[in-house]
């Protein structure tokens, strides 16, 4: 029997109560974990909270409209979104792609073609994650750079290597046995505290208040998490 892959987190973002529940439930058979939420200003802290693995976006919500929750949302998450509105004037398409939008999709949807987009846009996305944005940090893994309100960073090798894990990881915490495994490939001793030194230095060179940390959080007890709403 084959095997069914890790589920990835889709949130729905739709005021069409029968419309998002027809989406949630057809995604959920064909193996996604789905959310759902009705208001564009709940998204926009569902998708702080939650970092789903791909947005799908309405235009016409209350609270916030859909192309100011794609641009909010823009300044911390970096996963897929697709619009998906009743309009179909090109304005608004190219609106949508200028906010950050990934792709659009024209109601009344078709299901099989919802599902096609959804995986194109994940597949994509998996094969060519090599930047990360957070607010004015932007990270580069191809030019192995970052730039900080348009700064470069003065960064070692190991320190942009640490830099890009825990960015990549964000949201989640990383316990010093897994840095040292990813990064080196060797088992953590317990006693080694070159990460914490490198942390520092990292915190220093991205701005990170040193004493309370913003951006690198020190979780007592069981490592560091890069939060992506720190800006």
């Amino acid at each position: 029997m084959p095997s069914i892959p890790t589920m990835e987190h889709i949130l729905v973002v739709e005021d069409d109560a029968s419309l998002a529940e027809w989406i949630a439930d057809y995604l959920t058979e064909n193996h996604y974990l789905v959310s759902v939420a009705s208001r564009g200003d709940t998204a926009i802290e569902l998708v702080k909270e939650d970092i789903p693995d791909l947005v799908i976006l309405d235009v016409n919500l209350p609270g916030v409209n859909g192309f100011e929750v794609c641009k909010a949302i823009r300044k911390f998450y970096a996963n897929p979104v697709l619009m998906l509105t009743a309009r179909g004037d090109e304005l608004d398409e190219v609106i949508g792609l200028g906010v950050g939008a990934n792709d659009y999709l024209i109601k009344p949807i078709r299901p099989k073609a919802l599902l096609a987009r959804l995986q194109s846009l994940l597949r994509r996305d998996t094969q060519s994650l090599s930047c990360l944005s957070f607010g004015k940090l932007f990270i580069d893994a191809d030019n192995r750079s970052a730039r900080l309100a348009e700064q470069v960073l003065q960064l070692s090798s190991n320190e942009f290597d640490l830099l890009w894990l825990l960015a990549s990881k964000a949201g989640e915490v990383m316990s010093r046995e897994d840095i040292v495994s990813q990064l080196r490939g060797i088992e953590y001793d317990g006693f080694d505290r070159s990460i914490d030194i490198m942390v520092s230095r990292v915190r220093k060179k991205v701005g990170d208040n040193s004493t309370q940390p913003y951006l690198i959080k020190t979780v007592r007890g069981k490592g560091y998490l890069f939060a992506h709403d720190a800006w």
